[in-house]
């Protein structure tokens, strides 16, 4: 059974499927804030869809962050290394990449057991 979560004309935020929950890619709702708050939005979004999907954290199988600016990766393992379950740490890919909109200082994708 695939199970779908905040589903929009584009795209669902989340669809969970034998087992696994696949997360879209979050963005920031204050796109005026700065990289750590930006970071903390988006890691309470992810975790708000895990919750819906029935999960939490200390599932996650993998997290892609992306950052326009790559110089700002140190300010943002300042808010993921304190969110994340260091017991479970999951794997991860860090890239610099064009975000749609200019304001935006981080996008993560994540994927969870369930």
């Amino acid at each position: 059974m695939i199970s779908r979560y905040q589903k929009g004309s584009r795209m669902s935020q989340a669809v969970a499927y034998a087992g696994i929950v696949y997360v879209a890619g979050q963005v920031a709702d204050n796109r005026k804030g700065s990289i750590e708050e930006q970071t903390l939005d988006v890691l309470e979004k992810i975790g708000a869809l895990l919750k819906e999907a029935g999960t939490d954290k200390s599932k996650l199988l993998a997290v892609n962050v992306f950052l326009p600016a790559i110089a700002d990766f140190d300010a943002m393992n300042s808010v993921y290394d304190t969110w994340i379950d260091p017991a479970n740490p999951p794997a991860r890919a860090c890239v610099e990449a064009r975000l749609a909109d200019p304001d935006l200082r981080v996008e993560m994708t994540a994927v969870a057991a369930i």
